[in-house]
């Protein structure tokens, strides 16, 4: 058989086809999202370094950056930012009760998914508040 015999159509789908070929479960969006909040939270470090950088270089580029961290803006930034880094630490739990052997089957692993977002939201939420 040479390659132009082979019969594409009959290979199977990839799970990266989201639309109408796949249907993202809870599992497949709080992995992609435990991925997601790991970046966003190693930005949040980059920001911090930098707010710090600029309290040791100058007055003036310290009062540019603490600026827009205090503003509305910042606020936001700060408190997604604080979400992103509950989620990926429940993430990282939930991947540790799985390693012990613990909730692997479907619906508790769904059931996880939907604690990691809630539960980041309430924390996120706790943590404006009282920082």
């Amino acid at each position: 058989m040479t390659m132009a015999d082979v019969n594409r159509g009959n290979r199977p789908l990839s799970p990266f086809m989201i639309g109408q070929y796949y249907r993202p479960q809870m599992t497949s969006i709080s992995s992609i999202m435990v991925r997601i909040t790991g970046i966003a939270s190693l930005g949040t470090a980059a920001l911090l370094v930098l707010w710090l950088l600029c309290a040791a270089t100058s007055p003036d580029a310290y009062a540019v950056v603490n600026g827009i961290l205090t503003s509305f803006i910042g606020d936001v930034l700060m408190l997604l930012a604080s979400w992103a880094i509950w989620y990926h630490m429940l993430g990282r739990l939930r991947h540790v009760i799985w390693d012990l052997g613990y909730m692997v089957e479907i619906e508790p692993s769904e059931m996880m998914g939907w604690i990691m977002f809630i539960g980041a939201s309430v924390m996120a939420i706790f943590t404006a508040i009282v920082v």
